[in-house]
């Protein structure tokens, strides 16, 4: 199964040259051109990443898009790709797991992409709840003591 990314950027130039380029490389993409298109698409399907310009309808745009990613349920990871650096000083703060600064060389973006992504999927696998599972058998018996002994 593809890994579904949503790229949000408003220059349509850059979202389809970076949507060719990660559907080139297995990943399926949604796109928006704004913040609140992107808020419509988290909250109607399920991503596992999503990658957002910060600069859109205004300067901090992509922060709305990254509060809206961390509100659901499904926890997708989060990039902020933007060419003004500085503008983005406090991205992690913001929710954001990953920069990345326009432009970007192809074989680096898809490095950072997967490395984020399997960063993510490590955390959340730590930080992931029992799922009122019982432990094995033999482990609660070893735990109670009443474990018998052969013969």
């Amino acid at each position: 199964m593809k890994r579904r990314i949503l790229l949000v950027d408003d220059e349509l130039a850059i979202l389809l040259t970076l949507k060719a380029i990660l559907e080139m490389n297995g990943f399926e993409v949604d796109t928006a051109a704004s913040a609140s298109e992107a808020e419509r698409k988290l909250s109607a399907g399920t991503y596992e990443m999503v990658i957002t310009d910060m600069k859109m309808e205004h300067d901090t745009a992509g922060y709305d898009v990254l509060r809206a990613a961390k509100a659901q349920a499904y926890n997708p990871a989060t990039a902020i790709l933007t060419a003004y650096h500085s503008l983005a000083s406090d991205w992690r703060s913001k929710g954001a797991q990953s920069l990345l600064v326009k432009p970007v060389n192809t074989q680096d973006l898809l490095r950072q992409i997967e490395a984020l992504l399997i960063n993510h999927q490590d955390q959340k696998a730590r930080t992931a709840k029992p799922n009122g599972l019982k432990q094995p058998l033999t482990e609660e018996r070893n735990r109670s003591g009443s474990a018998k002994k052969a013969v």
